[in-house]
This record gives C-alpha cells, sequence and structure tokens, in this order.
C-alpha cells in the first residue's frame, strides 16, 4: 500500500462469495471512507480437450491460473504451450471484469490454439474475485 493510505482490501475469494457492484469506496452508501477498490475475477484457463494430435507435449486438464490481477500461475512440474498461451492472452482482462450477460465474452468460455493439426481447446473459469486498492494500480 502506498504511504498513507489505511485498510487493506479483502482477500481474494470464491466468486459466489463476493459480492457485486464492481467499485466501492469513499462517497459509499454506508457513508465510510476509505480505499477505492477495483475488483477483478480470478481466471484459470485449462486444456478442455485436444481433438487433434498432441504436439506441444500438454494433455486434458492442464491448466494455469491468472490471480491477483496480474499473476500467471502454473503448476510447478508442468508447462503451458507458448502458443496456445498467446491465443487465450488477449481475451483475459475482460473476463477478469464483470461484463453485461447480454456481452458475448461473458457467455464464451471457450478458446482454441492455433495449430490446426492439434486442435487443442481451452476453457476459461472464474474461479475467484480479487479486490485491490486502485490507487496502488498502474
Amino acid at each position: 500500500m502506498k504511504e498513507g493510505t489505511t485498510g487493506a482490501p479483502p482477500p481474494c475469494s470464491p466468486p459466489e462469495a463476493a459480492h457485486s457492484g464492481g467499485q466501492s469506496g469513499s462517497g459509499g452508501q454506508s457513508g465510510q471512507s476509505g480505499p477505492l477498490l477495483t475488483e477483478l475475477y480470478d481466471l484459470r484457463v485449462t486444456v478442455d480437450r485436444i481433438e487433434g494430435r498432441s504436439v506441444c507435449g500438454m494433455s486434458a486438464g492442464d491448466y494455469f491460473e491468472l490471480v491477483n490481477s496480474a499473476e500467471l500461475r502454473i503448476p510447478e512440474g508442468r508447462h503451458f504451450c507458448l502458443y496456445a498461451l498467446q491465443a487465450v492472452l488477449p481475451l483475459l482482462p475482460a473476463k477478469q471484469r464483470a461484463l453485461p450477460e447480454s456481452d458475448w465474452l461473458e457467455r464464451d468460455t471457450l478458446v482454441c490454439c492455433p495449430d490446426p493439426e492439434e486442435r487443442l481447446i481451452m476453457r476459461i473459469d472464474r474461479v475467484g474475485r480479487c479486490s485491490l486498492n486502485t490507487e496502488e494500480l498502474t
């Protein structure tokens, strides 16, 4: 936290435990002042299936997680194909945010690897929610 700020944002939690509303802070309904918070989903990208021949060494069930806004985590001893990763990366900032139900990105969760022979299909799931102090973000 920056010097002079008080109160830590709530820790990450499962999506069903989080409240809706996007942001809170000074000027809120309770009249309490505090840090302005940005709420983001933590994501898990999982190899859902491989419809062709696997040449990258991944299998159904392999995954990585994007947590705390920008931390990419791959389980120890595992890897994630760079080309599959580059296919899904552009969608992740939008999937981290609450979107209107009518938005196609709110409903669609599957992404394909660009290798036409492999046909690796990944699924993006929201696995938690994080509140971050907006003043500390760049």
